[in-house]
């Protein structure tokens, strides 16, 4: 690799990692949207809620939806167990023997999330989904916050944050994450919505391909190829443990080979005058997919380059290549020596242990080795 290429490759992922970021809160700040909530607007809320081997959330879940500041009278809570084989199905049915509002759907077989929604949908009675997981609680005033949006006809979904307590390096890039998509929401639209909180519609929700990985990027995104805003929403609180980088990497692995999977079936998503989020979507999604092999070229050129420089190469260049294979090698140990090694080599695991994920995203995307369970 020449030079040339090392500086593009450079180039690429300081854009995907720090020029688009800065990029996305300019144009927040230069060409905000114009955002119409209505706190009168109270709808009725059909709560969407898959479980699996949820006996340690549970309780504490429901608790949560219970507390909610909402009307009483306009929710209902469906929870759909997937095929469980621990004391969930139980602890459902004495829950809704306290609580009417609480619809348990028992299943023998685990089959999936996208099976579980498009069940719950069918059966739900509300005029708005709340969409959510087991094991993250909200707070009170997470759904008054989320469906005021929903008053604008233009608006097709509301995602919530997610807040991660902990030390662990994923807490860090949610941070970073989480920054991202409150100004891309700010500037016009988020590509994609937090699993764990968001709201839509009843009447926008079809039927979800039961092989689908990612539900919350699958349906918002089919709602902005339609035009419709996807809105992030800071004040509806999801509660979490940050994962060490262990149990982030199987997670993360899943949702990567999950946007394989999107680009594949939804080609207009990287279409710039059929994605209203074109920017957003490639510069978001697109580009970190391709992170790996990026970084990787890079190690081996940069390498190779400093061990063999070319003829008539300038002793500036030459130096300021092997201070960059230098500083991939510190970097890369750092990583391996993880938090053990201070704050800073902790974020530096997590970084590779993305990366590693996308890798291994795509080889499950390509052989098609992904679980559809979660």
């Amino acid at each position: 690799m020449s030079a040339r290429a090392i500086v593009s490759a450079l180039g690429l992922l300081g854009y995907t990692y720090v020029g688009y970021p800065a990029l996305i809160g300019v144009l927040a700040k230069l060409r905000p949207l114009e955002l119409k909530p209505d706190p009168s607007f109270v709808p009725s809320v059909s709560v969407l809620l898959p479980a699996h081997n949820a006996e340690a959330y549970l309780d504490a879940k429901l608790d949560s939806l219970q507390a909610l500041d909402y009307p009483r009278e306009k929710l209902e809570i469906l929870v759909y167990s997937d095929g469980s084989t621990d004391g969930t199905n139980a602890i459902l049915e004495r829950r809704a023997r306290l609580d009417p509002r609480i619809v348990p759907i028992l299943s023998d077989e685990r089959a999936g999330k996208p099976r579980a929604l498009n069940t719950m949908r069918k059966k739900a009675k509300g005029e708005v989904l709340l969409m959510c997981d087991v094991r993250q609680p909200f707070n009170t005033g997470a759904l008054r916050a989320l469906v005021r949006h929903l008053a604008d006809p233009t608006v097709g979904c509301v995602s919530g944050a997610l807040v991660l307590s902990g030390d662990a390096g994923a807490g860090v890039y949610w941070k970073y994450e989480r920054w991202i998509r409150e100004h891309e929401a700010r500037f016009r639209s988020v590509p994609g919505v937090t699993g764990a909180i968001y709201v839509l519609r009843a009447e926008d929700l079809d039927d979800i391909p039961e092989d689908t990985i990612l539900d919350d990027v699958w349906i918002p995104m089919r709602l902005r190829l339609q035009g419709k805003k996807v809105l992030f929403e800071p004040e509806a609180q999801a509660f979490d443990t940050a994962a060490d980088d262990d149990r982030e990497f199987g997670r993360k692995a899943r949702t990567l080979a999950g946007n394989f999977q999107l680009f594949q079936r939804m080609p207009k998503l990287l279409v710039p005058g059929l994605n209203p989020s074109w920017l957003e979507t490639v510069s978001h999604k697109g580009l970190r997919l391709a992170g790996p092999w990026v970084l990787g070229a890079l190690a081996a050129s940069s390498v190779a380059y400093s061990m063999n420089p070319p003829k008539g190469a300038s002793s500036v260049t030459v130096n300021a290549v092997r201070a960059l294979a230098l500083g991939q090698a510190v970097f890369y140990a750092a990583a391996v020596a993880g938090p053990r090694a201070g704050k800073l080599a902790g974020v530096a695991r997590t970084f590779v242990v993305m990366n590693a994920a996308a890798a291994v995203g795509f080889i499950r995307h390509v052989r098609g080795t992904q679980r559809i369970a979660w």
